[in-house]
């Protein structure tokens, strides 16, 4: 029989070993090597440059949200990058579509896609998540609610992208081209995106994702560059993870929300990234051999880790050490571990 006298022994002994156990952890989390913070991640070589401009804000004890809009916007505006941006490659009617996403540490998030003729689409995004009741605007909408709030109205077709789309006309063969943003002017260009994920003095996370999508797509087509969960996801006790890549791949994994999940339940950032990749593999294993598709994550601790699917992926890193660090990504295909 179970009496009181037993009850109070068994009690005793649980109470000591939790204590013991509460201890021990304690002891493991002072052991803990410390991360350098603020920090602030982000996708391909471009990155760097994007990072230097969030660092500007970081550095400062600024906020991880206006840190990433400040470095998205370095792309952008960058008339050399044909993958994201004013000066991005147009659809397969000549239409150039923006799309974007941005979150915050509280799990505000705001976005557009399909959306013409607007230079910034990541600054859009934000004021769709601030200043509305909604997460997504879409193509003529996006405009109107953009030029409303003061943005120009501007043609952003440029002669160079022009060129390249008529050119591509002449053939109209689409087929999409790994690791794009890495060749030079020339060789042919495809698509690709940039995400950031940065943590600000005060331990917040928030991310960005902006894109013009795949050249020559179909007018109308969507990536999964500003849908939150897909391209984009921060969860502020967890980390964040953004995706790069043929977004179709990532929607159909839910692939960001998949790495912050993984790494709530204890996968370090890499592993999270290797684990949503073989996802992919998984469903699709052909199509997974001739696309490229690459994450990147942030632990609230301020560990980083990626992994793609094929080798060409690089991210930039950027914190109090070091402001130009440009990392290779790890990758399924290359590697015989996969």
């Amino acid at each position: 029989m179970y009496n009181r006298r037993k009850f109070i022994r068994v009690s005793s002994v649980s109470a000591s070993l939790a204590a013991l156990s509460a201890s021990a952890m304690a002891k493991s989390v002072l052991k803990a090597p410390a991360q350098t913070l603020p920090i602030v991640i982000s996708t391909w070589d471009f990155g760097v440059a994007a990072n230097r401009e969030a660092w500007k804000i970081l550095s400062k004890g600024g906020r991880a949200l206006d840190a990433v809009e400040a470095g998205a916007k370095i792309p952008e505006a960058d008339m050399n990058n044909h993958s994201v941006g004013r000066a991005g490659y147009p659809d397969r009617d000549g239409h150039v579509t923006l799309d974007a996403c941005i979150m915050d540490e509280n799990g505000n998030c705001g976005a557009v896609a399909g959306m013409e003729n607007i230079a910034h689409p990541i600054s859009v995004a934000r004021l769709v998540m601030e200043k509305t009741p909604h997460v997504m605007l879409v193509g003529d909408g996006a405009r109107q609610f953009a030029i409303e709030q003061g943005f120009k109205n501007e043609k952003l077709l440029t002669p160079e992208s022009e060129k390249a789309w008529k050119k591509w006309l002449v053939t109209h063969e689409y087929k999409p081209v790994m690791n794009i943003e890495n060749q030079r002017p020339g060789d042919k260009y495809n698509h690709d995106t940039i995400g950031m994920l940065a943590i600000d003095a005060k331990g917040n996370i928030s991310g960005a994702c902006t894109t013009s999508g795949m050249a020559w797509k179909m007018h109308g087509r969507v990536g999964d560059s500003p849908i939150i969960g897909a391209g984009l996801y921060v969860d502020n006790e967890v980390g964040g993870a953004t995706s790069t890549g043929v977004g179709e791949e990532v929607i159909r994994n839910v692939g960001s929300f998949l790495v912050v999940e993984l790494m709530r339940q204890g996968y370090s950032p890499r592993d999270a990234c290797k684990e949503a990749c073989k996802r992919i593999i998984k469903k699709k294993p052909e199509i997974a051999k001739e696309i490229q598709v690459g994450f990147l994550a942030i632990n609230k601790k301020g560990e980083y880790g990626a992994y793609a699917l094929h080798k060409g992926f690089t991210y930039a890193v950027c914190d109090a050490k070091k402001q130009d660090l440009l990392i290779p990504g790890e990758s399924h295909y290359a590697d015989a571990k996969g």
